[in-house]
């Protein structure tokens, strides 16, 4: 059987490009739909962005918040697809199946925890502002 590059059968060009965007969303749309964890993420972020224009964050600091609130998003999502691909899989149980999804969902976690860390970081001087007077 003659072996194909995966370059022959990815379709490229602007119409591929938009058709890439329309996945991502619908990826989006049913992440918040059926992933609690990205409700209570998607909360957070709302949450941080909202005490982010009360206490008029400089431009740095909204970087560092966005970077952490996106990084804790996408791994969400990227936990998301592993739970989904060993399901594809089997949905008996599996000692390798667990460990990846234990595995994939170890790594959000550690990654909130960095983000709410960073958070706390910029943060909480304002708190400290307010309630150390």
């Amino acid at each position: 059987m003659p072996q194909i590059s995966r370059d022959d059968i990815k379709k490229k060009g602007v119409k591929r490009f938009f058709h890439s965007i329309k996945y991502s969303i619908e990826g989006l749309f049913y992440a918040y739909r059926y992933e609690q964890s990205l409700w209570l993420h998607g909360l957070a972020t709302i949450f941080s962005i909202g005490l982010g224009v009360i206490f008029r964050i400089k431009l740095s600091e909204w970087a560092i918040v966005f970077i952490a609130l996106g990084a804790i998003l996408g791994m969400e999502l990227i936990n998301s697809a592993i739970e989904a691909t060993v399901d594809l899989v089997t949905l008996d149980y599996h000692p390798l199946a667990k460990i990846a999804k234990d595995c994939g969902s170890a790594a959000s976690f550690i990654m909130t925890l960095v983000a709410f860390v960073i958070c706390l970081f910029v943060f909480g001087p304002y708190f400290m502002d307010i309630f150390v007077r």
